[in-house]
């Protein structure tokens, strides 16, 4: 296989394995919310298993950076994306 499909293919894998990893610690933690009555529960329920697949992907897209700039990378991109909410 080609060194960068091969990248590639374990950055798909790495954010799977982190996104499985913290959404299932997240859905036993919130089941309740998640299968609640009210909308407003299960749609911020949603939120955080999306705002989980977003942390998971740029942990993965980040791998080969020192852990304070992967912190930054995840603390910028959350300000952008509170700012456009």
């Amino acid at each position: 296989m080609a060194k960068g499909k091969k990248a590639a293919s374990d950055t798909i894998e790495n954010r799977v394995f982190l996104f499985e990893s913290l959404a299932g610690q997240y859905m036993a933690a919130s089941a309740e919310r998640l299968s609640s009555s009210k909308e407003e529960d299960r749609a911020q329920a949603l939120r955080a298993l999306a705002d989980l697949a977003w942390v998971s992907c740029v942990v993965a897209d980040t791998g080969a950076l020192e852990p304070e700039a992967v912190r930054a990378a995840i603390l910028n991109g959350a300000q952008g994306k509170a700012a456009k909410r």
